[in-house]
C-alpha cells in the first residue's frame, strides 16, 4: 500500500516551484491545534495493523523526503513493526533533486534499503517531444483556435484543463530549454526522445522500478522495447546528458514569469521561493 502523501506539512516542491522548508507552514494551527500532524508512530502502528490483518502485504511512501523516509524506517523498527518498502517519487531526466537532496542516500541499500519508484518519467509527455511544435493547450495562447482544437482532441494530460494546469512546472521556459537540449542529444545518437529519457530513468541506480504512463497501445509497446534492451546508454551519451544537467540543474522548479505582485505566491498558490 502506497501513501500518498506524507501525514505532515512537508515542502512537497513537485506540485510547486519552490524546494523550501516553512517553518511557517509548520508551525499552521491546522497542523498543531487541530488533530494533527500524524505521528510517526502512529503511521507505522496503523500501517502495522493492515499487515496483520492480512488487508496489505507492505507499505510505502509517496512524495516524501529523506527525513519522511528515515523516520518511518527508524519509527518502525523501534517498535518492533513492518518498516516502509518503498517510496514513490517525481524523478526524470528534468526532475533529478532526489538524487541530490538525500533521498538516494536514505534509500540506498547501505542506509534504509528502500526502493525508489520513479513517476513522471516522461515528465507527463513533455518528454515524448509531442508538445515541442504544438504548445500544449494551456500554453497556446496566441493560437486560440488551435489550442481549442487541442482541448477537444486531447494528445495527452497537458491538452487538458486538469492536468494541463497542474503540471505547468514541466512546461516552464527552463523545462522546454533542457527539454530542447535533450533532443538534440537523442537526434545526435539517432534515437527518439522517449527512449533516451526512459533507458536514462533505467540506469540510475536510486530507481528500482519506473511509473509510466500511456495514452495508447503503442506507447506501451514503445516503453516496453526500450526498458528491455539491454544497452546501457554509452558513457558519452550519459556525459553529455549530465553537461545539460549542470546547466540547468533545477528546471521544473525555475520561472521567468515571477512578478513583484506574486509576492512569495507561486502560480498554483505554493509558497516561494
Amino acid at each position: 500500500y502506497q501513501l500518498h502523501w506524507p501525514q505532515r506539512y512537508s515542502p512537497q516542491s513537485n506540485w510547486g516551484q519552490s524546494l523550501a522548508y516553512d517553518i511557517g507552514n509548520d508551525s499552521n494551527p491546522y497542523w498543531r491545534a487541530r488533530g494533527g500532524p500524524t505521528t510517526f508512530e502512529d503511521l507505522c502502528l496503523a500501517m502495522e495493523k493492515l499487515i496483520q490483518q492480512g488487508k496489505i502485504r507492505g507499505w510505502g511512501l509517496c512524495n516524501d523526503n529523506a527525513y519522511g523516509l528515515t523516520a518511518c524506517t527508524r519509527t518502525a523498527k523501534g517498535l518492533g513493526v513492518t518498516p516502509p518498502c518503498s517510496i514513490q517519487g517525481d524523478f526524470s531526466i528534468i526532475d533529478r533533486k532526489s538524487e541530490e537532496n538525500g533521498v538516494a542516500e536514505a534509500a540506498s541499500p547501505f542506509n534504509e534499503n528502500v526502493g525508489f519508484m520513479s513517476y513522471n518519467a516522461l515528465a507527463g509527455g513533455m518528454l515524448t517531444g509531442k508538445y515541442m511544435n504544438v504548445p500544449s493547450a494551456m500554453d497556446d495562447l496566441a493560437n486560440r483556435d488551435r489550442a481549442m482544437h487541442s482541448l477537444q482532441n486531447p494528445r495527452g494530460r497537458m491538452d487538458t484543463r486538469g492536468w494541463g494546469s497542474t503540471l505547468y512546472r514541466y512546461r516552464t521556459e527552463a523545462a522546454q530549454q533542457a527539454i530542447t537540449e535533450y533532443k538534440k542529444i537523442a537526434d545526435k545518437y539517432k534515437m527518439p526522445l522517449t527512449e533516451l529519457c526512459l533507458r536514462w530513468c533505467r540506469q540510475r541506480s536510486l530507481v528500482t522500478t519506473t511509473l509510466v504512463g500511456h495514452t495508447s497501445m503503442e506507447q506501451l509497446d514503445q516503453s516496453i522495447k526500450y526498458f528491455t534492451q539491454k544497452e546501457p546508454l554509452s558513457e558519452d551519451i550519459m556525459w553529455e546528458i549530465d553537461m545539460v544537467h549542470m546547466k540547468n540543474r533545477l528546471p521544473i522548479f525555475s520561472s521567468d514569469r515571477v512578478g513583484r505582485d506574486w509576492y512569495g505566491q507561486g502560480e498554483i498558490g505554493e509558497t516561494i521561493p
